[in-house]
């Protein structure tokens, strides 16, 4: 049976789409592939700590629909067509690996749970869907969707995932 969700439990919902719809526009654009460096994963895997499985998957949502909706919210530029680019791979990926985040995150606050859920479940599901996207979109062979959304992207997606760790610690030991 559903609960309804209280006023707190909303609240940080709307800041956790608010959080991701800002954090869009801080983005690095690569010359060797579509997809760009972006702030967002660090928003998402921080609204994964703090919120449960469900409500992640909402905040994702969200976020999509308002980016479909026609705000500049996906890496500078807005509409369905992002989705159904060579990088709406990843976009359609965060609905999956953000709440499977939340989920094996586990129940105690751990800086340690916290960073290996994310780097062995978030980041990979990640990557898949936005090496599909690219092997289709653009005629790529596993290899070359590889160099171009997968590699490039690794160290600074751990790091954002430690910090995003840190942080999600630090908030979870306040509330």
């Amino acid at each position: 049976m559903q609960k309804n969700l209280n006023a707190g439990e909303l609240a940080k919902i709307s800041m956790c789409v608010a959080l991701c719809c800002v954090t869009s526009f801080i983005v690095f654009p690569l010359p060797f592939t579509p997809g760009m460096v972006t702030a967002l994963t660090l928003a998402m895997s921080l609204s994964a700590y703090i919120l449960k499985p469900k409500q992640t998957f909402f905040v994702i949502l969200i976020y999509l629909l308002l980016g479909v909706a026609g705000l500049p919210i996906f890496a500078g530029t807005g509409g369905v067509g992002r989705l159904f680019s060579p990088v709406g791979g990843f976009y359609f990926a965060w609905l999956i690996a953000f709440p499977a985040l939340s989920f094996f995150k586990g129940d105690k606050i751990n800086f340690k749970r916290y960073a290996i859920a994310n780097i062995l479940i978030a980041i990979p599901v990640t990557y898949i869907g936005g090496k599909i996207f690219m092997m289709v979109f653009i005629q790529k062979t596993f290899w070359q969707a590889m160099t171009m959304a997968v590699l490039p992207f690794v160290f600074g997606d751990v790091l954002k995932a430690l910090a995003a760790s840190w942080l999600g610690v630090k908030l979870n030991s306040r509330a």
